[in-house]
């Protein structure tokens, strides 16, 4: 049994743990916020984007050959994983990493090369052997649009040039403070959205292009990529806010239950201490009367 010494020092660790968990979880309420201002913020633009390239894409129809459009024989695969710098949010890389592993298990690691974001992501898939060819930073308390257009550069170069033939983005969308969900998308070749999924009473409209429906969607198949990217981002970084302060919200309940099982214990041992001592004052006494 745990002497009084010891449940003290292990109160003061707990409070200490408390104080500590506590701290991240303002943190990470304040970053949240901001965070899903900014996907809010976000979403209809992206939306919106799709809509676009989708009504463009009807209208000029196959006319125009764009290198990011170019469908191949899927021999070499691509995969950007976005994960955290940094532990103590939850199961917010382990559900991820998870589906990373899950999608990899289909292929030879011969055959992927993966583009990562996020020290834990980097770590965890280097050490089972996959190859890693490019690692990005991303700055947890303020995206820039000139983040995603770096990474859509190198992932630009890498399609073009035939590395990889299909690349798929994993990451975490955020659906609330409390949930977020592992998805995963084809970027690239770009798919524009199909023509079935237009309703059957709505119609193509008709586009009058200047400068050339070529020239126009050239500049716009890059943006929508940068778009999808940025949106990705976006969505990653706040469910990392979300997952770390649930965690930290119930590391800080968890420890002021500690606090309350140890502070109970403690008393007991006090108390069991003073009754012994009692008895054998009285235990004493009686032996000197005899």
């Amino acid at each position: 049994m745990a002497t009084i010494r010891q449940v003290r020092s292990r109160i003061k660790v707990a409070k200490n743990i408390q104080q500590i968990t506590k701290a991240m979880k303002m943190v990470a309420v304040a970053r949240l916020k901001r965070a899903q201002d900014r996907v809010q913020g976000a979403r209809p633009y992206a939306q919106a984007m799709r809509e676009m390239m989708g009504s463009l894409a009807r209208a000029v129809g196959d006319s125009v050959d764009h290198p990011l459009l170019e469908v191949r024989t899927p021999r070499n695969i691509g995969f950007l994983i976005v994960t955290s710098d940094r532990g103590l949010a939850g199961s917010y890389n382990s559900s991820l990493l998870r589906r990373v592993v899950e999608l990899l298990r289909g292929y030879d690691k011969d055959r992927v090369r993966l583009y990562v974001a996020g020290r834990k992501g980097i770590t965890f898939l280097k050490r089972r052997g996959f190859n890693v060819v490019s690692e990005f930073t991303i700055a947890k308390t303020g995206v820039t649009y000139g983040d995603a257009r770096d990474i859509t550069r190198v992932l630009r170069e890498d399609f073009e040039s035939g590395q990889i033939d299909q690349l798929f983005m994993v990451y975490n969308r955020f659906l609330s403070a409390i949930s977020q969900k592992p998805t995963d998308v084809q970027l690239l070749p770009i798919q524009t959205p199909d023509t079935e999924e237009m309703s059957a009473t709505e119609e193509a409209e008709d586009y009058i292009f200047e400068p050339s429906a070529d020239v126009l969607m050239r500049s716009l198949l890059s943006r929508y990529l940068e778009g999808q990217t940025y949106q990705a981002l976006l969505e990653a970084i706040a469910s990392e806010h979300g997952a770390r302060m649930t965690a930290m919200s119930s590391a800080t309940d968890n420890a002021g239950k500690m606090i309350t099982s140890l502070t109970l214990q403690l008393n007991r041992a006090r108390q069991a201490g003073i009754t012994r001592e009692i008895s054998e004052i009285v235990g004493g006494a009686e032996a000197l009367k005899g």
